[in-house]
């Protein structure tokens, strides 16, 4: 079944998109939420005029995260914890503490986009990667470092 989007679904498709979905998820899941109206020979004209715009938004988003991306991967973040001698933390540094001191350098991400290979508790550098998109995953490095008293 064709559907055109009314606002962004995950791993469906943006809005203003005709996308190709199963009739049950259609019917059981878009349709109810008000997240897709069903395109039939009648609208179908009226809603290619809409892709146009859509298409125009996807570039300006596309190149708008490509950027943020370059700036992401630049960046040298340094976090401050109170850690044990042996360099362990006393608690893990968690995504959301990373999106705030991303915040802080001007970068719009919440902390479901910040991901780790494993949780963060010792001093040192680590590998974080920001997901922007399923294809923009830009990675920086997180220099963790004791906090002197």
């Amino acid at each position: 079944m064709k559907l055109f989007l009314l606002q962004d679904v995950e791993k469906i498709g943006i809005a203003g998109e005709i996308v190709k979905v199963t009739d049950g998820f259609a019917y059981n899941f878009l349709i109810p939420r008000k997240l897709g109206v069903e395109v039939t020979p009648h609208n179908e004209a009226q809603f290619k005029n809409r892709i146009k715009v859509v298409e125009h938004r996807k570039e300006v988003i596309e190149s708008k995260t490509s950027m943020l991306a370059e700036k992401i991967r630049s960046i040298k973040l340094t976090i401050k914890r109170k850690a044990h001698d042996g360099g362990k933390l006393f608690g893990a540094v968690a995504p959301s503490e990373i999106a705030e001191a991303l915040a802080e350098k001007g970068f719009a991400v919440t902390k479901s986009q910040i991901s780790t290979d494993k949780a963060i508790k010792t001093t040192g550098a680590h590998e974080v990667v920001v997901k922007l998109s399923s294809k923009l995953q830009p990675t920086f490095t997180l220099n963790v470092v004791e906090e002197k008293e």
